[in-house]
């Protein structure tokens, strides 16, 4: 592509670099200038223009940016038509934005003149969200330049892992102090983060804050009601593997997957499954409406996305979040609280 200053008598069929305005005409940045622009241009004493001409082989700004948009576009995305260089990519559903990094900046990294955006990995999406868009920065681009850039990725990096499971069974435990209000609310708020996902609490089962209660709740849940999730808000915060939920869980014929997570508010949070059913333990934050670390593990598991303690000691990075004020224990100190976190 060449680009600089071009004497305005030569300019026709080439691509304007700046809006040009010439008395009652308007040309905007990326038009293309025609025999009957030249008179406006000349009579506003515009005898240059700054322009821009394709050469062989080059390939315009919305076929490129159309051509590696479709490029790295993965199941549940769509493309909307391109313009001025620019094609958006979009959720066709709900679900978790899944991006392949790697590949994202293997493109990034072929040529200044070609740009890919998205949206944070994992991020949750609703249908028809933007989740990424494809940028050519300049008016086109050298074929080759472009077959690098799709080359650079084998599978497409981008797609959304929609919303699977939607039967979420709830075991709350009770120890005297914590107030039915309290467990309500709790309820009230989980509910306000599944409907987003199309799922929906099947099962609330109140017990002692004791393995042997929980082992019966988590058994029922899965296997008289279908629960095809199960998530635990223990009365008190779960201390350790030898704890009444893990016991619990244990005792139920499942197993602990992790305990903790390098998130906060969230570091209190187990994961853990009965059959192929995920059972979370949830922290104390999780009462919370406000982001933490319980959202994004519920948000992978209704996903049907697994989730192994190595996809958990990586969330370190990123994973301080905005405090929640009514934690028993915020992050400035104060007396230990048994269901902090």
């Amino acid at each position: 592509m060449k680009f600089g200053r071009v004497p305005t008598a030569r300019a026709v069929g080439l691509i304007t670099a700046h809006t040009l305005r010439a008395g009652s005409l308007t040309l905007r940045k990326g038009s293309r200038l025609r025999p009957e622009h030249l008179h406006h241009l000349q009579e506003a004493g515009l005898d240059e223009v700054v322009a821009a001409s394709l050469e062989p082989g080059d390939i315009g700004e919305d076929e490129a940016a159309s051509h590696l948009a479709e490029r790295i576009a993965g199941d549940g995305l769509r493309r909307e038509p391109a313009f001025t260089g620019r094609c958006n990519l979009f959720a066709g559903l709900a679900g978790l934005l899944l991006v392949e990094r790697a590949g994202i900046d293997a493109i990034n990294g072929v040529d200044e003149a070609i740009t890919v955006a998205t949206l944070a990995p994992f991020r949750p999406v609703a249908a028809d969200e933007m989740v990424a868009t494809v940028k050519i920065i300049p008016y086109a681009v050298p074929g080759p330049v472009l077959a690098m850039a799709c080359a650079a990725v084998r599978e497409p990096p981008l797609r959304i892992a929609p919303y699977r499971r939607r039967r979420v069974g709830v075991v709350s435990t009770l120890l005297p102090g914590l107030k039915p209000a309290t467990v309500d609310k709790t309820l009230r708020n989980l509910r306000h983060r599944l409907a987003p996902t199309g799922a929906a609490v099947i099962g609330d089962v109140r017990i002692p804050h004791e393995p042997g209660a929980v082992a019966e709740a988590v058994a029922t849940l899965v296997e008289q009601s279908g629960a095809d999730l199960v998530l635990i808000f223990g009365a008190s915060a779960i201390a350790d593997r030898r704890d009444v939920i893990p016991m619990g869980i244990e005792a139920a014929g499942g197993h602990v997957v992790h305990l903790g997570m390098p998130v906060d508010p969230g570091n209190l949070l187990l994961v853990g499954a009965r059959g192929d059913v995920p059972v979370i333990g949830a922290p104390g934050c999780a009462r919370s409406p406000k982001e933490n670390g319980f959202d994004w593990v519920l948000q992978r598991h209704l996903a049907d996305l697994a989730v192994a303690r190595s996809d958990i000691v990586a969330m370190g990075v990123g994973g301080l979040l905005t405090e929640i004020v009514s934690r028993p224990q915020p992050r400035d100190g104060g007396e230990r609280a048994d269901d902090d976190a």
